[in-house]
């Protein structure tokens, strides 16, 4: 389990892995490409996305949901006064900005191709701000996203429509701010006498 600010580092660091794998990839010298994490503010002046001829991938998160299998997981007996950890899935936007069709396309499977190899992601994968767990492991796994829900995305957002894929980060677990220990209070005993004078 992370801190608060897991939910960044788990942007951050896919998109570093991406822009890392690059790299070393024959498309690098054919089509450069800059990779960047972008805010809803960044995406309402797409001007600011692409600042020159170079293809840029982007990855927006747009949607962060409770996860369904663990919204109700039991409390460990040892632990059943502590509240449970926010379980969060992270919706992403995978999107390509690039001038010609070829660079669009190349990209956008190469960056699909590098998710469907590299699926989970564990501590040593993940940025340390969060101060991930040795058992943490979060699974990037493809959003099957209807044109509908898609086009939906895109109306709501400033730029027009760009070659895009749903993926979704699972299960991001956030532990509850710690407290202060204190031993239960069981019962309390009360008890009235009268003072002989």
């Amino acid at each position: 389990m992370a801190n608060v600010l897991a939910i960044h580092s788990v942007g951050y660091s896919l998109i570093g892995y991406l822009r890392q794998a690059y790299r070393t990839s024959s498309l690098r010298d054919q089509h450069p490409c800059a990779f960047r994490l972008i805010s809803s503010g960044e995406l309402a002046d797409p001007t600011s996305i692409q600042t020159d001829s170079t293809a840029t991938l982007t990855l927006y998160l747009y949607r962060m949901t409770i996860n369904e299998h663990r919204r109700n997981a039991p409390r460990a007996p040892d632990n059943a006064r502590r509240p449970l950890p926010l379980s969060l899935n992270l919706h992403y936007l995978l999107t390509v900005w690039a001038e010609s069709a070829m660079a669009e396309h190349n990209i956008v499977a190469w960056a699909m191709s590098q998710f469907a190899q590299e699926a989970t992601f564990g501590r040593t994968q993940l940025s340390a701000e969060a101060g991930w767990q040795p058992d943490d492991l979060i699974q990037v796994i493809p959003e099957e996203l209807t044109i509908e829900s898609l086009m939906r995305i895109w109306d709501a957002l400033e730029p027009t429509y760009r070659l895009s894929s749903g993926y979704i980060a699972r299960v991001i677990r956030i532990d509850p701010d710690e407290e202060e220990e204190h031993r239960p209070v069981v019962a309390t005993d009360f008890r009235y006498e009268a003072l002989d004078d």
